[in-house]
């Protein structure tokens, strides 16, 4: 099944739910930036971007990128940090003096939708630890928070709103800013 210009934001949303952070991502790199918007969620997404003045090609363009969305295996079974990530990851941790380090990935209650993931520096696994290992970094999860968030993608987005994009096949919302998301 692939998403066609006449699909609605909800639509999409609701037809693919273990892509919908990555989705929501995409839609928002395009200049979509109310996709978290209540009203913008029954538009289709082909009213969207051209009321946002974009043309015909920005629509066949967005909707090929959403589609390659689509089309990208993940592995269920595991937590992974993208390349680009882990070089970022690995720079920071260097220029912290944290060379070697773990990555925690974690999340608290927080936010419009539920929850936040935590990202930081961890030095040693607790015995209360997963580890896993992507692209050359380590990355410790609690055994208690693993059921929700096995199956991320942790990436990079370089741009206006740089930073690290954890893509979630668990989580079922997120708020409109990407900040926090629900289940």
């Amino acid at each position: 099944m692939a998403i066609t210009r006449e699909m609605t934001i909800n639509e999409i949303f609701t037809k693919f739910p273990a892509k919908a952070q990555k989705l929501q991502q995409e839609l928002t790199r395009s200049g979509l930036n109310c996709v978290g918007c209540s009203a913008s969620t029954w538009e289709t997404v082909e009213s969207g971007v051209l009321r946002h003045g974009m043309s015909e090609q920005d629509l066949q363009d967005l909707l090929n990128r959403l589609n390659n969305v689509l089309q990208q295996e993940s592995d269920p079974a595991t937590i992974t940090l993208t390349a680009e990530a882990a070089a970022v990851f690995k720079r920071i941790s260097s220029q912290e003096g944290k060379e070697g380090w773990a990555l925690r990935f974690d999340e608290k209650p927080a936010g419009c939708s539920g929850f936040e993931y935590v990202l930081g520096f961890s030095e040693m696994p607790s015995e209360n630890d997963v580890i896993f290992e992507s692209n050359g970094v380590k990355i410790h999860v609690y055994k208690q928070v693993l059921s929700k968030l096995m199956g991320s993608e942790i990436d990079y987005v370089d741009g206006l709103q740089s930073g690290f994009k954890i893509s979630n096949p668990n989580a079922r919302s997120s708020c409109g800013c990407g900040t926090s998301h629900g289940y």
